[in-house]
């Protein structure tokens, strides 16, 4: 069950590359161009500062696993194990696949559950302010840390799936397989935001990162409902 979770996560976060365009190209942008000229005109050299953004984007992302995890945990003490467990991956399920059709451009009612963030995000930007111009990797890696706390939908449906597997453990390495899977998109979008910009956009791009996280979702409550609860 464990293997199936990271796999998904790690898929599904390489598969949102076209999402994270638009909900984290305005911040990669500013992390570029707030870095000084001989490191924006050498990608080789903008390198370890866009790693040292993801990895702190990353860090959150394992620590607010790991902290779901064991709210999970805590709760299934006082239910039935298995059934709690199901009902929860259906629910990541059924939130993946209107991801997909986000995703794909067919639905965006997903939109309003990235605005429940917004709150916790206002009240966190501000400190960016202070870690501009960055100059350093320790800085742009608490950068990169208060980055992560920034609303998404792609990382909400993975929570619901790191709060299903109910461990604190289990639930920081589903999200670090997650935030390993974004890594690549964000590297690319960093270092060749041209390109990557026209490729993301493409429209068949989409269609295959919605479908394709659609069916991770229904293989999901496909998993889910033939657990054996006996």
């Amino acid at each position: 069950m464990l293997e199936s979770m990271l796999l998904t996560a790690f898929v599904v976060g390489l598969l949102g590359g076209v999402h994270c365009l638009g909900m984290c190209g305005g911040v990669v942008g500013t992390l570029t161009f707030s870095l000084s000229p001989q490191h924006q005109l050498h990608p080789w050299r903008m390198l370890p500062f866009q790693l040292a953004y993801n990895f702190g984007r990353i860090s959150s992302y394992v620590l607010v696993g790991a902290m779901i995890g064991l709210l999970a945990a805590s709760l299934s003490s006082l239910v039935p194990f298995l059934p709690f467990q199901q009902g929860l991956q259906i629910f990541a399920g059924l939130f993946m696949i209107a991801l997909g059709l986000y995703l794909a451009g067919w639905w965006t009612g997903i939109v309003a559950i990235e605005k429940l963030g917004g709150g916790l995000w206002r009240r966190l930007q501000p400190y960016t302010r202070s870690l501009t111009p960055v100059k350093t990797l320790p800085q742009a890696w608490l950068y990169g840390m208060v980055w992560g706390w920034l609303p998404c939908g792609l990382v909400y449906s993975v929570l619901i799936m790191a709060f299903s597997a109910a461990s604190m453990t289990q639930g920081a390495l589903v999200m670090l397989a997650f935030g390993l899977g974004t890594l690549p998109n964000l590297l690319l979008m960093g270092v060749f935001a041209f390109y990557f910009t026209r490729w993301a956009r493409n429209p068949w791009v989409k269609r295959f990162a919605g479908i394709s996280v659609i069916l991770m979702g229904v293989w999901q409550i496909y998993q889910a409902v033939t657990i054996n609860i006996n």
